[in-house]
């Protein structure tokens, strides 16, 4: 990672201090531009899922550090550019999705989301864009007069995004290899359209964000600028937000708000001050006072780490029925009300509820829990994985807990 330049503008400097900075263009010319007016922003968003996940709340707190330090950030929906599918870091092409099914995404994905910012039309209010509002409008000659004649395939071929697919010798599209054009024009749309200066991404989409500003100057533009975040991983070198059973979503129908929160009480002890730098609002030095706990002491801090970073994303109060949920569940061994909670139809083979739970991918992994002792019902270890569980096994309150290990609980109501 580059070394941070000593910035003097207040938004750089605390991206740089919550860890979230990686490399930016024209670094001087950048943090002067912070420090003479209110800079516009932005950071797009492909609507290929019905929920954002973890990896995407770096950029989604970018935008929310920017607005805070009186800037204004665009939200960008790829509504347009979808429909091509970015090739980075992927070994084969995406689905094509249709029109409709990324309107859905589109909704949906905003609705888990746009409370992290303030939208309206003030100087420093948020904007929502999607860019099919230009691209569906391309024509495709004119297109590739006025931009594709910017573009070099010699250099195109050694980005990354298409480099590695190429080396892999996995397949790639021709309507993917444009994607980096689109991405391009988007930024020297949304200059001319809202006066944006900056593009913020991962450090991934470094190639793509320099398009953009090449184009720009080629094009006549104000001087555009990149700022790229680096992308996250545990200490222990995991990818930040790939669990056993998938993604970490961050739309409450996709991810219950118990999960959530318990997503972020399991972080690893050497993250936990990064991590409340990047993913809440409270302030450094608070941060660093929990940072320094150690033994036990370390776990209080991860649980107000989970606690903040589910307020800010589901609210305070769903926060602290969470932590409330998970206090009862762990510490108190009760039948917390909150816990996630599945139905089935009984008798029900063992192995069968523990993959309708989450708590197993597949029968083979649920048989592996029980073989280790990992898998209880109603708080007592499973031995057998031909148990038949019968509606004797309700409580007074008509259901049963299923947990993995002592972190993770799920109730079982009959259908």
């Amino acid at each position: 990672m580059p070394a941070a330049p000593q910035f003097q503008s207040e938004f750089l400097r605390t991206f740089v201090a919550r860890g979230a900075y990686y490399d930016c263009s024209a670094a001087a010319d950048l943090d002067a531009l912070f420090q003479w007016e209110c800079v516009t922003a932005y950071i797009g968003f492909d609507c290929t899922a019905s929920s954002m996940h973890i990896g995407n709340l770096v950029q989604l707190m970018t935008l929310r550090r920017l607005q805070q330090a009186g800037h204004r950030p665009v939200l960008l929906m790829g509504g347009g550019t979808t429909k091509a599918g970015d090739p980075s870091g992927k070994d084969e092409t995406r689905l094509i999705l249709t029109p409709e099914q990324i309107e859905e995404n589109k909704r949906s994905m905003l609705g888990g989301v746009r409370h992290l910012l303030q939208f309206g039309d003030g100087p420093g209010d948020a904007i929502m864009v999607d860019n099919a509002e230009w691209l569906d409008r391309l024509e495709y000659i004119p297109f590739l007069r006025e931009i594709g004649r910017h573009f070099s395939v010699n250099r195109m071929l050694t980005m990354d995004s298409v480099k590695l697919r190429l080396e892999r010798e996995q397949p790639m599209s021709f309507l993917e290899f444009n994607y980096s054009l689109m991405q391009a024009y988007d930024f020297v749309e949304l200059s001319k359209r809202y006066g944006c200066r900056l593009q913020s991404s991962g450090s991934d989409q470094w190639g793509n964000v320099v398009s953009g500003i090449e184009l720009g100057r080629r094009m006549g533009t104000p001087q555009l600028f990149g700022l790229t975040t680096p992308l996250i991983t545990t200490s222990s070198g995991a990818k930040m937000g790939k669990t056993a059973s998938g993604a970490v979503w961050l739309n409450q129908d996709r991810l219950s708000v118990y999960d959530y929160w318990q997503f972020w009480r399991n972080t690893e002890d050497g993250d936990v001050g990064r991590f409340l730098r990047l993913f809440t609002d409270m302030a450094l030095p608070e941060i660093a006072r929990l940072e320094a706990l150690q033994g036990s002491e370390l776990n209080e801090a991860k649980k107000i780490l989970a606690t903040e970073a589910t307020a800010l994303l589901h609210g305070r109060a769903a926060a602290e029925t969470a932590a409330k949920t998970a206090r009862s569940a762990f510490e108190d061994g009760t039948m917390a009300e909150g816990l996630p909670t599945i139905t089935a139809k009984f008798p029900e083979g063992i192995l069968t509820l523990a993959v309708a739970a989450g708590l197993a991918s597949s029968n083979s992994e649920a048989r592996k829990l029980i073989a280790n002792n990992g898998l209880k019902l109603n708080d007592a270890a499973v031995s057998d994985p031909k148990l038949m569980v019968d509606a004797t096994a309700l409580n007074s309150d008509g259901v049963l807990k299923l947990s993995s290990g002592k972190k993770k609980h799920v109730l079982v109501k009959p259908a």
